[in-house]
């Protein structure tokens, strides 16, 4: 194949980043990989990847320190890991507790306002991890706009099981904005976080939760089993995406 190398899997490697890493897309990498499972990448797998046109090899510049970050060339130390996997748990946990929340407001369970009470525990979580590198202003900025984003999800899921377009309407409106704020507000706190990245991976989970959301109220369950698959694995991949910008920004 022209310009594919292969590459073998190292240690917190996902999709997501070895497409950073080689510029190149999380598509092309899945194009090139048939029956591939980006949740469950093997250390010691071997992949196919086409690197772009901008892509330098990593003792040839700018991506030599991002290659080095990513596992390629060396295990990454241990505060590198922690930062990573601390990521990864509060998206998990906002994933667990969002589709916890969404399942109990379609079936009215007792427990919702319990359920919606520690998802929103999420938004302060991840402010609090973000206050040491940005200071309080700005991470509790972040927490206004991630709670936003939990409680306008709310807001759609409950439009959504009334059959109220209307609402369901106005109510995913406020939910793009937010997903538009929330990116530029990353964008301006990080240099090396992209606005149009962010809106990209956050309009994908909007649309992948909406999805978990139809198939749930439908009784569809094995498309909803696959959306929550699909939804887990997307926000391991804004986990990855948070945690090694911050390591680009602050590599002390």
């Amino acid at each position: 194949m022209n310009g594919v190398i292969r590459y073998t899997i190292r240690p917190y490697d996902t999709i997501w980043m070895l497409a950073q890493v080689f510029n190149t897309t999380v598509d092309d990498i899945m194009q090139l990989n048939p029956g591939i499972d980006p949740r469950n990448l093997m250390i010691g797998q071997v992949i196919n990847i086409r690197p772009g046109y901008q892509y330098y090899p990593p003792y040839d510049g700018r991506m030599n320190d991002l290659y080095n970050d990513f596992g390629v060339n060396e295990m990454m130390d241990q505060g590198m890991m922690d930062l990573f996997n601390y990521f990864r748990m509060l998206w998990e946990e906002h994933y667990h507790w969002t589709t916890l929340a969404v399942i109990a407001i379609i079936q009215n369970l007792p427990q919702t306002e319990q359920i919606l009470q520690r998802l929103l525990n999420n938004p302060v979580d991840f402010a609090n991890a973000f206050a040491p590198f940005y200071g309080e202003e700005d991470a509790r900025r972040l927490e206004e706009l991630l709670t936003a984003h939990l409680t306008i999800a709310a807001d759609v899921v409950r439009a959504a099981v009334a059959g109220d377009n209307n609402a369901l309407s106005e109510a995913d409106a406020r939910w793009r904005q937010n997903v538009d704020d929330l990116a530029t507000f990353l964008a301006e706190i990080n240099p090396n976080w992209l606005a149009e990245d962010w809106e990209a991976m956050l309009n994908e989970h909007l649309d992948i939760l909406t999805a978990f959301v139809e198939a749930w109220i439908a009784g569809n369950n094995e498309d909803a089993i696959v959306q929550a698959d699909n939804m887990e694995a997307q926000v391991l991949e804004m986990a990855d995406m948070m945690a090694s910008g911050i390591l680009e920004q602050f590599p002390g």
